[in-house]
């Protein structure tokens, strides 16, 4: 295992190495423009180091990041991880080709510690800026394959991102917008095509985009389709669509 640190800007980035057997080429030559973070479920970094580098598993990730904020990377950016399974985002069905996968120390009902959040936005930093992945493609497992993953799960700060510039978030001018008389009524059907012009390609169930869309933007909040979800969508797909030649009136 190979240790170092790469300036980050903030403070010096811990970065060790320990390469995983799982990884092979980018298929059809292509190079990532998409983040795809998860948590790993597991009770330490180490463990999930473990499992990460068994070549028994069939899985893997270029980045792991401990609680401490020590960043382990497990496969070369360049090659292949083997992070995401079955998905997609927008037109992208192998996911894995186009994507770099980072897995954050967490259980799934811990919150994140302030030096692995620190860590996983410098690291997002330096990836952004060699591959120049745009903020709107750094989504979590639970985007790519809703009803299968929820990580990064309820304790991640999407918010944080958005502010750091690393990902995105509705503006707060949609959501006062939402309350306004005239507002259009609530729609599966708009909701469900405003969803896959963002991103949601897997599933057109109003439910299942609906619980999805509120896992990331609208956490905690039940019930029905409403205008404010509605407002919500509309304002990340006009800003952000998957199809960058796509118009959403």
């Amino acid at each position: 295992m190979g240790s170092g640190a790469v300036y980050s800007g903030r403070a010096q980035l811990r970065l060790t190495t320990r390469q995983s057997p799982n990884c092979g080429p980018r298929r059809d030559g292509v190079t990532p423009d998409i983040v795809v973070l998860h948590y790993t479920a597991m009770a330490s970094a180490s463990a999930a180091a473990d499992t990460l580098c068994n070549p028994d598993t069939q899985v893997s990730a270029h980045y792991l990041i401990a609680e401490d904020g020590e960043v382990i990377s497990l496969v070369p950016e360049a090659l292949r991880a083997w992070h995401a399974g079955a998905g997609a985002w927008g037109g992208v069905t192998d996911v894995n080709s186009r994507s770099i996968g980072i897995e954050l120390a967490n259980t799934g009902s811990t919150p994140f510690a302030a030096a692995q959040i620190d860590a996983l936005t410098d690291l997002l930093k330096g990836i952004k800026t060699r591959w120049d992945i745009r903020p709107e493609r750094v989504i979590g497992h639970s985007d790519m394959a809703p009803g299968r993953k929820i990580d990064p799960g309820v304790r991640f700060d999407w918010r944080r991102l958005a502010f750091e510039g690393l990902s995105v978030w509705p503006s707060s001018n949609a959501c006062l917008h939402s309350s306004e008389k005239g507002t259009q009524e609530a729609d599966d059907v708009r909701f469900a095509a405003l969803m896959a012009a963002f991103g949601y390609s897997t599933t057109t169930d109003p439910e299942l985009l609906l619980k999805s869309f509120r896992l990331r933007f609208r956490l905690g909040w039940d019930g029905p389709l409403d205008a404010t979800d509605l407002a919500m969508i509309t304002d990340l797909a006009r800003r952000f669509p998957v199809d960058v030649n796509a118009a959403w009136a």
